[in-house]
């Protein structure tokens, strides 16, 4: 017998959306490109048995949750964008933990500043 795995990655990667960011004077009057890779940890036991979407976790729906904080929401600093994305994404109960990176490729000339936040989501 083959035991099932209890906890696995799903990985997002370079996820582009524009969105009103910063904390320089301007930064925020216009949309620049903000990048976003998403990995979680959660419990995959159940749709890697079933290979039903139905007992999965919808990455459409990730990506979604990403494009519309990004896109509606304003963030002063990247670490504050980061973070809010995390706890989103750990509202779903199957996931244990969220790490999310945040690039924003235009704010320095020639270098792009990245932030990763790792967030654990707390058992009640």
């Amino acid at each position: 017998m083959i035991a099932s795995p209890q906890s696995g990655f799903i990985r997002i990667t370079g996820m582009r959306f524009w969105g009103k960011h910063g904390a320089l004077p301007g930064e925020r009057d216009r949309t620049q490109p903000i990048d976003v890779d998403l990995e979680i940890t959660a419990d995959l036991s159940k749709p890697s048995v079933s290979d039903a979407l139905a007992d999965a976790i919808d990455y459409a729906t990730l990506f979604s949750l990403c494009e519309q904080i990004v896109t509606q929401q304003s963030f002063v600093l990247l670490e504050a964008l980061a973070r809010r994305l995390a706890e989103r994404v750990c509202e779903d109960p199957r996931v244990m933990e969220a790490s999310v990176r945040v690039r924003k490729p235009r704010l320095l000339d020639g270098a792009t500043p990245e932030v990763e936040l790792r967030l654990r989501r707390t058992l009640r």
